[in-house]
This record gives C-alpha cells, structure tokens and sequence, in this order.
C-alpha cells in the first residue's frame, strides 16, 4: 500500500509518499481502502516531532479518513465489505488503507460525497465531545470559539448555531470573519486590532460567555478568564500560544470557573467509541439535512503532501485541506 513516509522531523519536505507494508484488521476492527484524510494542525505538529501517536497506533500522519470499507476483523458486527464511511482515527490516515476499532467507523451522512466526509470526523467529534459534552453549552448559553475560519472553528460556528447559543468568533482578517458570520457566527472579532475581551463584555452586556474553546493556550489563558461568564467554562484544545502560564485561582473562585484541557487523540477506544456514538446520534442528523456542511478549501492529491503542510503551517486557509488517496 502507498503512505506517507516522515523522513526524521521538521518542514513539509520531510514527507514523502512510498510503498509500506500492507495493513490488515485485527479483532474488532475494520480496514478501510481510503479515499480522502484531512489535513490537521496536530499533522504538521507530528511532523515536528511534537505529537507523537499513542503507544500502539501507526506511525503514519493522519487522523480521519473516508473510504470503503474492505476488510472485516473478527467480533465486528454492523460493517460491511463495501460499505462507505468515514472514521476517527489514532493515525494512519496519510495512506491508502488504515485499520481502525470500528466503534470509531461512521457512515458518510446523507447529501456529502465521499471527498468531503474526510473532514468530518475530527471536527465533529472535537467539537461535540469538547463543546457540549464536557463543556455542556446550552442554547441559552453564549459560546466564544478562537480561530472561527480553521476546521474546528467552522464546525464549532455552524453547530453552536444550529443548537441555538449565541456565537462569537475570533479571526484574522476581514474576509475570515464575513465568511464566519456566513456559517452563523452573531459576533466577530478581529485579534489584530480589537481587544476580544471587550467585545465578549459588550456583546453579553457585562456578563462573559458561558464557554470558550481555545486552540492557544497559554498566550490566552489571562483574558479568555477575564472573558468568562459566571460559572464559565473554558475548554484548552490547542497550545498554539505555547504550554506555560500563571493562572490566578480567585479569579476563578469568585466566578466559580472553570478550566479544562482535553485531548482526543490518546483517549481509551471505548471513550472515543462513545463519543462517536453521541456525534451520529446528535450531529449526523444536523449534518444530513444540510443544516451543517463540511468546509473544505482546497483538495489536493497525496502526492501533495508537502504543499498541503505548506498551506496549513502558512494559516491562510479557511475551513479544511483534504488530500485525496
């Protein structure tokens, strides 16, 4: 099978498609032949040498992928040679076949094709595990998502919206934050020249948001609590803002806060199994109806590999890069 090969750590032209051995399913898993991955932000910090898969997953870049399914192991029931999913992988997805538990294997929803169901399930299940069932953001609750044009801050936009929370959004140019305010963003913040914790105070009149889902870290951590409601609860996703920080504890005590940091990739098979059942229970009907879509920029080819890191390390993209196998 072909995959892409990391050739130690460091830039884009580290990586390199080669044939690799073949994959096969063990018990309670599923091959699938894949037809598209996504690119993620975690990818290019693999790549670096930052994010190294858990113990027992491939080494191989990727952490979704749509496909066929090809192959079943033993216990699976439910999948079949043939069937069209798409899946939440641990690794793998730069490759032509991957291996994943099939508590992992969705269907690719009603209305998207088989390209774009690639750049569903880490979104999908990123923001319905982090957003509402950690986070537990109601609709009469204010939600605050940083970097609204990526492809967590689209899938947090449209879904937040569609659930009825008032929506604020940060981003880096104009043209991001129209396109945010098209999927159904209330507010828009440009962090190059607004101070993101004054327009949360005036757009909630004084009182903060109820949640925040945060890629930066520890260069946000200060004002994403100043920004905080009562009760507020700021979910860390990313540490793009670096990994250090002072926190100051009575701040959170006297608005009874708090926060948490989270990872998907790590978490236990049968964790990340639940999610996954909560996203098709409650996400892939709102996904199907065309309510939320898929936000795909450019599909480029595996061979693309290299130019694909380029445009996500560069951070002008809006929504998702898929490649397509």
């Amino acid at each position: 099978m072909r995959a892409v090969v990391a050739d130690g750590a460091g830039g884009p032209e580290i990586l390199s498609v080669q044939e690799v051995p073949d994959v096969e399913p063990g018990p309670g898993e599923v091959a699938i032949d894949v037809a598209a991955t996504a690119v993620n932000r975690a990818d290019t910090l693999q790549r670096k040498g930052f994010y190294p898969p858990p113990p027992g997953a491939s080494e191989t870049i990727g952490l979704e992928c749509s496909g066929t399914v090809s192959a079943v192991g033993d216990g699976v029931d439910g999948w079949s040679v043939g069937d069209e999913v798409c899946a939440l992988l641990a690794g793998g997805g730069y490759a032509s076949r991957v291996v994943v538990p099939a508590g992992q294997v969705m269907p690719v929803p009603a209305g998207v094709d088989l390209v774009h169901a690639a750049a569903l399930p880490e979104v999908a299940c990123t923001v319905w595990s982090n957003v509402f069932m950690v986070a537990g953001l109601k609709p009469t609750e204010s939600f605050l998502v940083h970097g609204g044009a990526g492809g967590i801050g689209t899938f947090a936009i449209q879904l937040a919206h569609a659930l009825g929370s008032q929506v604020l959004t940060t981003g880096g140019t104009p043209e991001k934050l129209r396109f945010c305010a098209d999927l159904g963003a209330d507010v828009t913040i440009n962090y190059h020249d607004e101070d993101f914790v004054e327009v949360v105070r005036e757009a909630t009149d004084g009182d903060g948001v109820d949640v925040i889902l945060d890629n930066m870290g520890a260069s946000y951590l200060s004002r994403n609590l100043e920004a905080l409601a009562t009760e507020g609860r700021l979910v860390v996703i990313g540490m793009q803002g670096g990994t250090k920080a002072e926190l100051d504890l009575s701040q959170l005590l006297a608005k009874r806060a708090a926060v948490i940091a989270t990872s998907l990739r790590a978490r236990p098979v049968a964790n990340k199994a639940a999610i996954v059942a909560s996203v098709l229970e409650h996400v892939w009907p709102l996904v199907a109806d065309g309510t939320i879509r898929p936000i795909v920029e450019q599909t480029l080819t595996l061979d693309d590999v290299q130019k694909a890191h380029e445009l996500m390390d560069a951070g002008s993209h809006t929504g998702k890069i898929v490649l397509t196998v």
